[in-house]
């Protein structure tokens, strides 16, 4: 889903389905008739009248289904949490502790899809390209669903939690730090990706010869810098990204020399080898302006470096 999504949004087909129908919208357009359809529906859209006013209808196509896969995908996954989670309700299978973490998962994924489709909506509008606020929400909650669900499946993988000392308890703490770090970069990548920013200085080390150029801080007021200002907004990301590294890399040193457990050891090295690779992506997308390949690349290399975090941070829980 995480891929499909990266490619949507690189190919910019995300705005081809103007309409948010989860049930009758599960099915294609089958004849050229069906096709024309959807095809006059996106002619009225800002994106076609501002950009695409040339596009055929084989061209339509093209990005109406990178939409339909992704949102076919989603509706999917809803269909193989959903089928088992009632056939287990029925059976009673799940105590009350675990219920209520499936009625949670239940409601953030249908959050995702409300998400998802008021993403849509903001490039519907006036504007020929969605909020990039709205694009990071819709990311987050899908970072979100996947956490809740891969935490959960954690527990039940691994249900011996350790023994929590102060030792452990300074791990943990760094590592909530190391998360939230983590968390705030995917959110300014999410940033990058609506605003384009990606398509600005592609050089580096330095954003074209300085580190940071007069553009970084042009906007005024300042703050807009921070967050809509497409050089001011790379330029975090970047600044972040060298925080990331250095923040996991600090807590890979930091327990090297204690008596982990054998998970634990395996979860600090895994999340210190994403990093750097997630770390030479970036450098490598940056400098070729975001072709789609290395782009998608990188959106998944975050995925992982989450889901690594993840995974150590479980691996420091106590007993309960």
């Amino acid at each position: 889903m995480v891929v499909i999504g990266g490619i949507t949004r690189l190919t910019h087909s995300g705005l081809s389905m103007v309409e948010w129908n989860p049930i009758i919208g599960s099915i294609p357009p089958m004849s050229d008739a069906d096709w024309q359809i959807p095809f006059d529906k996106y002619k009225q859209t800002p994106e076609y009248q501002i950009i695409n006013n040339q596009f055929s209808l084989e061209e339509f196509k093209s990005i109406y289904w990178w939409e339909y896969i992704h949102r076919f995908l989603g509706r999917t996954i809803g269909v193989v949490f959903l089928i088992p989670f009632f056939y287990f309700w029925s059976k009673k299978r799940f105590d009350k502790s675990l219920l209520k973490k499936m009625f949670v998962l239940l409601a953030l994924g249908a959050l995702q899809g409300v998400l998802g489709w008021y993403m849509v909506y903001s490039g519907l509008q006036k504007e020929p390209h969605v909020s990039h606020y709205r694009l990071a929400a819709h990311l987050i909650s899908a970072f979100t669903v996947f956490g809740f669900t891969f935490w959960y499946a954690l527990n039940l993988l691994y249900p011996q939690a350790i023994e929590e000392n102060n030792i452990i308890k300074q791990v943990k703490r760094l590592s909530v730090i190391m998360f939230g770090i983590i968390v705030l970069q995917i959110i300014y990548g999410a940033f990058v990706a609506g605003l384009k920013a990606g398509l600005f200085y592609n050089t580096f080390p330095k954003m074209g010869t300085k580190f940071i150029p007069e553009t970084v801080t042009s906007f005024d007021p300042f703050y807009k810098n921070l967050i809509e200002n497409p050089s001011g907004v790379q330029f975090i990301h970047r600044t972040i990204a060298y925080l990331a590294v250095i923040i996991v890399l600090f807590t890979w040193e930091t327990i090297r020399k204690m008596e982990l457990t054998k998970l634990q050891r395996r979860a600090s090295n895994f999340m210190l080898g994403v990093v750097f690779v997630q770390f030479l992506l970036g450098i490598i997308t940056i400098l070729y302006a975001v072709p789609v390949t290395m782009g998608v690349l990188h959106q998944t290399g975050a995925f992982f470096l989450f889901a690594s975090s993840l995974f150590f941070m479980h691996s420091l829980r106590k007993t309960v």
